[in-house]
């Protein structure tokens, strides 16, 4: 049995948590509840195992963790993040390096990134002739991936999407249900939740975009910084350091961006609000009013 508790400061999640808990955020073609159930399950045979929903552990933990006997109390920086104590024994361990704590919104990237790393083609869709998948896709009943399509690396595309003509997928990315990626449209590393639209010429790079979005034809999400360091974000006034060279941006649910929409590396747009066309967004928006 696994038991995932709400942890951690869904204030630091937003603009991700302004409409749902964190544990109903789509990634990974699913939720960030049930990918955490699937990444315990191997360590949970006969345990009654109970974990924090803002630690991912490692696929190396998470083999470790099944092979002792008995219970165990597993920390991270100081904290508890997983037990089970229904054994006579408890085993005190540290979690390694390729875990981690999710507590801002980029943090997700990582997961996603992880979670789907070893999945298995799977076609419930169609696709179309002069297609190419040069890597691993998986995609959903009632879907459809048009001519002229590229899809480099992963990509998981959830049900009655539809994709192309002639746009580029690459790096790990995720579709949730009902999308629509039109014609020369370029998404990198990215999430897209449900109802997400970019019906036309748009790079959407290292980002997550949460459902009934839609992009204005021409908008650019920028995600990388001239000089190459890591970029950062705005967190309660504070610039923080996001570990990541490549970053773009977190959009809000129903956030409608203009023609021509320019979003600056790092930036984070909170629900509901539209952008005129030819807008170059510098600074996180959190006003639900016409920019």
């Amino acid at each position: 049995m696994i038991t995932i508790q709400l942890a951690g400061d869904p204030h630091k999640l937003e603009p991700l948590t302004c409409k749902r808990s964190a544990l109903e955020i789509e990634l990974a073609g699913s939720t960030l509840h049930d990918i955490l159930v699937r990444r315990w399950i191997p360590a949970a045979e006969e345990r009654n195992i109970s974990a924090r929903s803002d630690f991912w552990p490692s696929a190396g933990l998470i083999e470790k963790i099944r092979q002792t006997r008995g219970g165990f109390s597993l920390h991270f920086q100081g904290q508890e993040v997983a037990s089970d104590r229904s054994g006579d024994t408890v085993i005190e361990a540290d979690a390694d390096d390729g875990s981690f704590m999710i507590v801002y919104p980029w943090d997700l990237l990582r997961v996603n990134e992880d979670a789907l790393s070893s999945v298995s083609e799977k076609i419930e869709g169609t696709v179309r002739e002069r297609v190419t998948v040069d890597g691993t896709l998986v995609l959903g009943a009632g879907s459809v991936i048009l001519p002229g399509v590229y899809i480099e690396g992963i990509a998981v595309i959830g049900r009655n999407c539809k994709v192309g003509p002639n746009c580029y997928i690459r790096g790990t990315t995720c579709l949730a249900d009902n999308c629509h990626v039109g014609q020369a449209v370029e998404i990198k590393n990215s999430i897209l939740m449900h109802k997400v639209a970019a019906g036309h010429l748009s790079y959407i790079g290292d980002s997550i975009i949460c459902p009934n979005t839609n992009f204005g034809a021409g908008t650019i999400i920028s995600n990388f910084r001239h000089d190459g360091k890591n970029h950062r974000s705005m967190i309660d006034g504070e610039l923080i350091d996001t570990g990541r060279r490549k970053f773009g941006a977190i959009l809000g649910d129903g956030v409608h961006t203009g023609i021509h929409s320019a979003i600056y590396p790092g930036r984070k747009i909170w629900p509901g609000i539209s952008l005129r066309p030819g807008t170059v967004v510098q600074h996180d928006l959190l006003d639900e009013k016409l920019y």
